[in-house]
């Protein structure tokens, strides 16, 4: 890999086989960590699925017999 300057940041590209093997596309998030010394670790960044779990578990049991209506929650 070639660490390259990008503006004021520096960048790396990633290796087909790492692409690949993580099914990475363009405008994808990952999540670099360093996994030792010289050596790190790239993976998908799961904050949006951690987000949405946190998101699940506040769910709450409905009343018995609760039934949406569109019209009474859009009325004005």
């Amino acid at each position: 890999m070639q660490v390259a300057k990008w503006g004021n940041s520096l960048a790396v590209r990633l290796p087909k086989a790492v692409v690949e093997a993580l099914d990475l596309k363009e405008g994808d998030s990952i999540e670099i960590t360093v996994a030792g010394l010289r050596h790190f670790e790239v993976d998908r960044d799961k904050s949006r699925e951690a987000a949405l779990a946190k998101l699940r578990a506040l769910k709450r049991p409905l009343p018995k017999g609760f039934r949406f209506d569109r019209e009474d929650a859009n009325a004005r």
